[in-house]
């Protein structure tokens, strides 16, 4: 948008106090998301239970010179205030007049009870560079959102995807009066939400107002609801309905419920196969609807396959953590019904866990009658065979009875934390499924595991935030493999990868078989590339369905006589490693017709082509780096011809997204990038610290000048000082080369020396006088001083610091 306060003003009705000239680009409503001033207006919003008014005294503070508010709150001089009867109203009209000042704009509107948010992004991907397409930021989709969202729109935009939530009876009156999109899609209809209609067919029918000037209606017709109301209301438009059942325009044929990859769907008669690695039914409804809006704006299905090649997974809402006693903790409190309730249920059957614990809470906010709503919740509950089921509230508890598992009632998340059971719960699955107002993250607290005396935290909302800082420069059609070889470069194994899982990576890479096989074994079913197969791992390469790297005739012949061998006769996927300038592994470019012969005569798959490039992080290395390029895309070029297929191509590790993001092919490869590690300084900005070694101090002493510290009495002190024995040494990870001087820790935020010789399993500190007991933290690296900065002490990498860790060294896997 791009208004004066003048015409905001006259197109909504509303008073002006101040400077009509001034201009207003965004408009903000939360005081604690202020990241800029310039062109920015702040509306007060006034709700039942908070007033925005009481934050404008921050805002102004804070450089905001336009507000809008129902109230003139301060006499501040230089403020233009646009006053106004009611805030939301007044969002509401000004979006709409925004939007009906770009006529051309096609737009796409999505309501439904689940599935919304992932619809609107999935469909984003697939368009955004096809097409300028402004969509919801989040899940804005409320009475307050869905008008910020339209406020987005400029001239250059092309397609429109925007979200309508509602809660409450009349509001999608008022939202459809605001915005009625030319395609409309209804995603599932559940019961979240439901509680303040009088009958799922009001809700049904309170959505659909959405769609009143719609031309193309797309809705999931396996609701019989759903595809009765939308056929009588809207007949005289073009109706879409997808889903499994045979009388849906677009339908699944077969595939979804098959140990493929492979779905094939039948679009009014159409057929045609993609794939997917993801086939819970949830996510294959949302991946038909997206299919639906693809077909409708013009998309031939060869551009469709490639799209869906290419999605990339939306954030979910459950977390995963490992807990204390062996246990793996899924937390999913931040929504309760009985949809995500089977969400989450599928969502914990990816783990291997053969025990399995529920803490559940009462469902609030739904329409149906406790007993028929618990009657269904302990059906749900009872398919999954927990060992042990913990219920919590007032009204769950009194149908203890339906359970079938073990079960024990508690009124609230206090009294089952104070009653010490959970602490009897070993090597178990824990999924906490609560209601937000029964604080289920103080039992989650309970059950993560606690900090020991020395540990190595990883960040585990650190580590996505780099890979999505890394992403923000790919497109979305873009793979991203992430590389867990060498124990997750120290971080910690199947720990990360199953993290990295969760959040649907496309590919792990490991350096040896063995690693692929302890990441197989404890429930990892994401691709695996081994990048160093040796020759005696071929059969477990291919009894744990790995991918094996292929970068010789040698290893080619060998892995091929182990598929022989164990009669595998499926087409088994490798990736292909090109040599071009590093002078380590890989085939030549004159090596490869002849490969290419070779391959079309094996039942092989390339999965992937792929090269390393040797002097990404390198600036004054860039033009090498560029003709290493240069010769994998000749050589790639050579091997699509000969093979009639395209595989997957990628030359770019963490350094290379940064410096060579315009040759990120189809995929790229995130390492060090991971941990916050970045050789170009404006995206090292972006990054943040994954991982913090730290300990404490065991021992305070007091020394006198002259007198020595550690082996072989390699330091004197000068002066009386205090000597700190801290609990990690050699044996842990830390090189003996920085003791005496060279190396520091920081104690209390001050760097303190390393003195004497590092033992093996403690080091000792100089530090001073500084006011510090035994048993205060010690950081060995975090942010001061940096892993960058250890590294240095140590003479090496960042790489070589964190894969010496010792695995004594206990891993903490922390999630804010």
């Amino acid at each position: 948008m791009n208004y004066t306060a003048a015409q905001i003003a006259e197109i909504t009705g509303s008073a002006l106090v101040g400077d009509g000239s001034a201009v207003v680009k965004y408009i903000s409503f939360d005081s604690r998301n202020l990241f800029a001033v310039q062109d920015r207006a702040f509306i007060a919003i006034n709700t039942s239970q908070n007033s925005g008014e009481k934050y404008i005294p921050e805002v102004l503070e804070r450089g905001i010179r336009i507000i809008i508010s129902e109230n003139k709150a301060s006499d501040e001089e230089g403020i233009t205030w646009i006053l106004v009867e009611n805030s939301v109203r007044f969002l509401q009209k000004l979006a709409k007049y925004h939007l009906a000042s770009f006529p051309t704009l096609k737009t796409i509107g999505i309501t439904g009870s689940n599935g919304k948010t992932i619809v609107k992004e999935w469909l984003y991907q697939c368009i955004f560079n096809l097409y300028d397409t402004v969509k919801s930021p989040k899940s804005f989709n409320s009475q307050i959102g869905l008008p910020l969202s339209l406020l987005q729109i400029g001239h250059k935009n092309e397609f429109g995807v925007f979200e309508a939530g509602i809660s409450q009876p009349g509001e999608m009156s008022v939202l459809s009066d605001i915005f009625s999109p030319q395609i409309g899609i209804l995603t599932h209809i559940g019961t979240a939400h439901s509680a303040n209609f009088g009958s799922e067919e009001e809700l049904i029918s309170e959505k659909l107002k959405l769609f009143k000037n719609s031309q193309i209606i797309i809705f999931n017709g396996d609701h019989p609801g759903v595809y009765d109301a939308v056929w009588q209301k809207y007949n005289d438009r073009k109706l879409i309905s997808y889903g499994f059942g045979a009388q849906n325009a677009l339908s699944v044929v077969s595939g979804w419920d098959q140990f493929t990859h492979e779905i094939t769907v039948s679009y009014f008669g159409e057929e045609f196969t993609f794939g997917l690695s993801q086939k819970d039914e949830a996510t294959l409804q949302n991946v038909l609807a997206l299919v639906a809006v693809l077909k409708e704006i013009g998309l031939p299905n060869e551009e469709i396959i490639r799209k869906l090649k290419g999605l990339k997974a939306v954030e979910m809402r459950l977390e995963s953590v490992h807990g204390v006693r062996g246990n793996l903790v899924v937390n999913d409190s931040f929504n309760l019904d009985i949809d995500s309730l089977k969400i989450a249920f599928q969502f914990i059957k990816e783990y291997k866990k053969e025990k399995k614990v529920l803490i559940l809470t009462d469902i609030i906010d739904v329409r149906e009658s406790p007993e028929t709503l618990y009657q269904e919740v302990a059906a749900l509950v009872n398919e999954q065979r927990f060992d042990r089921v913990y219920l919590i509230g007032s009204e769950i508890t009194q149908y203890q009875a339906l359970f079938e598992a073990s079960s024990f009632v508690y009124r609230d998340a206090a009294e089952l934390t104070e009653s010490q059971t959970l602490s009897h719960i070993e090597d178990s699955l824990i999924l906490l499924k609560g209601a937000r107002k029964f604080a289920i993250e103080k039992i989650k607290n309970l059950l993560e595991l606690q900090k020991h005396d020395t540990v190595l935290e990883v960040h585990l909302n650190a580590l996505l935030h780099n890979i999505n800082v890394h992403k923000a420069l790919l497109k979305p059609e873009t793979k991203m493999m992430a590389m867990v070889k060498a124990y997750s470069y120290g971080l910690g194994g199947y720990e990360i990868a199953e993290f990295l899982q969760h959040r649907h990576i496309d590919y792990l890479g490991v350096a040896y078989a063995d690693e692929g096989m302890d990441l197989r074994k404890n429930g990892i079913t994401t691709p695996i590339i081994v990048m160093n197969p040796e020759q005696h791992s071929y059969n477990a390469i291919i009894e744990y369905n790995l991918e094996p790297e292929i970068y010789s005739f040698r290893v080619l012949d060998l892995f091929w006589n182990a598929l022989n061998e164990l009669g595998v006769d499926k087409q088994y996927p490798i990736h292909i490693k090109l040599e071009t300038g590093m002078h380590r592994l890989g085939f030549k470019s004159e090596e490869l017709v002849l490969l290419a012969e070779k391959l079309k005569s094996m039942n092989l798959k390339v999965a992937s082509i792929f090269s390393h490039l040797s002097t990404s992080d390198m600036s004054d290395e860039r033009e090498y780096a560029l003709s290493q390029i240069e010769t994998f895309s000749r050589n790639t070029e050579v091997m699509i011809k000969a093979l009639g297929y395209r595989p997957i191509l990628h030359i770019l590790n963490s350094a290379g997204i940064t410096s060579f993001t315009e040759y990120q092919f189809d995929m790229v490869r995130i390492g060090i990038g991971m941990v916050g590690i970045s050789a170009e300084p404006k995206v090292k900005k972006q990054l943040r610290n994954a991982v913090v070694f730290k300990t404490v101090i065991s021992q305070i002493s007091h020394v006198k000048a002259g007198d020595s510290v550690g082996y072989s009495r390699r330091h004197r002190v000068e002066k009386d000082t205090r000597i700190a024995t801290v609990p990690v040494g050699y044996a842990d990870g830390i090189p003996r080369m920085i003791g005496n001087g060279r190396g520091h820790v920081s104690v209390k935020g001050t760097l303190c020396p390393i003195v004497g010789n590092i033992c093996m399993d403690m080091l000792m500190v100089d530090i001073g006088m500084l006011e510090v007991q035994e048993g205060s933290e010690v950081i060995i690296f975090n942010s001061k001083p940096t892993l960058e900065q250890f590294a240095d002490y140590c003479a090496t990498i960042p790489y070589e610091v964190l894969t010496s860790i010792s695995r004594r060294v206990k891993r903490i896997y922390i999630k804010n």
